[in-house]
């Protein structure tokens, strides 16, 4: 892969497995240094960084509960001050499904918290260097339910169509910060459907009705997902490392889907 991200950081929030390690491995293939954040195990996080390491660039992890505003500016200042902060991708997420009248308030304050106000507390604090640089990449990992709703994910749907809108005032206050030399500052969410992560596959197991598991995630996709076949971490991760190229100064205030035709409908 080109190295055109060689000398730039990249911090990735929700990193330490699916698609967010996917991004991170992406980020250090195309030569940035790399910080992840997100939960896990000392073992599953030692893991992550050495995927990452392996992927080519350099990694640390950087702790922060992303429910918690100042532990997220410290979380930043860690970060800037190893250097310049170039590339921000808001991965992080949690959701849980229940019917509107059922949904815990404790829930939704958690959901709206690492979905949208994590975004808005790195994102605050990552712009203004990229703007006086002339450079800057955010990408906010959205959702196909940031641009249409489903039953029983309130909370989910809510923080993705606000993340989208968030991004796009931040987008159109960014729009005319450097050049086309220098890069600019761009801000766009990338909006997946149906991903194939290990978090799904009881899903798939659970609708494989005695056939093999292609017919499960066939008969998981008929409803919502015409192609009928998820895309992979790494496809979400080859179009945020492209977002980040010089060629894409132009694109921003986007939500742009991978899912399969699902908002097509």
């Amino acid at each position: 892969m080109e190295r055109f991200l060689h000398g730039r950081t990249a911090l990735v929030t929700g990193s330490t497995s699916g698609i967010g390690l996917a991004i991170a491995r992406a980020l250090a293939a195309a030569g940035a240094r790399v910080a992840i954040n997100g939960l896990g195990t000392a073992a599953q996080i030692d893991a992550a960084l050495a995927s990452v390491a392996a992927a080519g660039g350099e990694a640390r992890h950087v702790d922060a509960d992303l429910r918690d505003p100042g532990a997220i500016a410290a979380m930043m200042a860690t970060v800037q001050d190893a250097g310049a902060l170039d590339v921000l991708v808001n991965c992080a997420g949690i959701q849980h499904a229940a019917p509107l009248a059922e949904q815990p308030a404790s829930r939704w304050d958690d959901i709206l918290a690492i979905n949208l106000s994590a975004a808005f507390h790195t994102m605050q604090q990552a712009l203004p260097g990229m703007a006086a640089r002339g450079y800057g990449r955010v990408v906010n990992i959205a959702s196909v339910h940031g641009l249409v709703a489903s039953r029983d994910k309130a909370p989910y749907v809510a923080s993705k169509f606000g993340l989208v809108g968030l991004s796009k005032v931040a987008a159109l206050e960014y729009a005319a910060a450097g050049s086309r030399d220098t890069g600019g500052v761009t801000v766009n969410c990338v909006c997946p459907g149906w991903v194939e992560t290990p978090l799904i596959e009881p899903q798939i197991q659970a609708h494989r009705n005695g056939g093999d598991r292609d017919k499960g995630v066939r008969a998981l996709l008929e409803e919502k997902q015409p192609s009928l076949r998820m895309s992979l971490p790494e496809d979400i991760a080859a179009m945020v490392v492209w977002l980040c190229r010089p060629e894409a100064h132009n694109l921003t205030g986007t939500a742009l889907p991978m899912d399969g035709g699902w908002t097509a409908q």
